[in-house]
């Protein structure tokens, strides 16, 4: 009697496999853009009108209209998402600044926690690792970020229009790294990839004083990669803001 085949188990549904590596940087690199956005939305970096409501990982998130702004978002989080490959990413910054460049406000994307493999062994970085959270979770967890964002306002007060608020998106890198050179591919033409510039030192983590407050918003452990957002009130802004508390009482 021959013997019996036994076929495969039919594979996990996608909604519960677990994701590798490189799944998550691409969700990463999603959550990051969507995040941008939102932050800009609310913290009324510019117009209310160039802004979309839409609805990512469900719950409501603000998406720009205006192509230039868009163009520089994505190419920022581009980057980044090589960088985070590369393993040399320490933290995100979206830095809300005024026209003189100082920064009013910093938004700390950690990323100090990804979890780095052997270069003999990249190979594990596209395989399914034991102990990975499946995509539901992970967009629970986005979720829950974006809506903290959405309720910012509140805790951090409205930027002054007078202070001509801007943003920019800053890199901070590992020790001893430098970001790679970008590489421009035939079929990126029309979106040449982010050149980076050293940063103004005030906008960055390293030029926070002892006197910014910190609100820690959200932190998660994706097994892979821990990510925390921040919220640095500079003491630029904080002296400003009393400021002008102490002569509207005056008034």
């Amino acid at each position: 009697m021959p013997p019996k085949v036994i076929k495969r188990p039919p594979p996990l549904p996608k909604a519960i496999r677990p994701l590798n590596y490189h799944q998550i940087v691409i969700e990463m690199m999603r959550f990051l853009e969507v995040s941008i956005h939102t932050i800009l939305y609310v913290r009324r970096i510019y117009p209310a009108g160039i802004f979309k409501r839409m609805k990512k990982y469900d719950a409501p998130v603000f998406q720009s209209q205006h192509p230039d702004l868009n163009k520089y978002i994505s190419g920022a989080v581009k980057a980044v998402g090589d960088e985070i490959i590369r393993g040399t990413v320490e933290r995100v910054v979206v830095v809300i600044r005024d026209r003189e460049n100082i920064a009013i406000e910093r938004f700390l994307f950690n990323l100090s926690g990804f979890v780095q493999t052997d270069k003999e062994y990249d190979w594990q970085k596209w395989e399914n690792l034991n102990g990975v959270m499946i995509k539901t979770t992970l967009y629970q967890y986005f979720r829950s970020f974006l809506i903290r964002i959405s309720l910012l306002e509140g805790q951090l007060g409205v930027i002054p229009e007078e202070w001509d608020p801007t943003f920019a998106v800053v890199l901070e890198m590992k020790d001893d790294q430098v970001p790679a050179d970008p590489i421009t591919k035939p079929k990126a033409k029309e979106k040449p990839p982010i050149n980076w510039v050293p940063a103004i030192l005030q906008n960055t983590t390293a030029g926070t004083t002892a006197e910014a407050e910190n609100h820690v918003i959200r932190a998660v452990d994706t097994g892979l990669i821990s990510l925390t957002l921040i919220v640095q009130e500079s003491e630029e802004k904080l002296e400003r803001v009393k400021e002008m508390e102490e002569k509207a009482m005056e008034a």
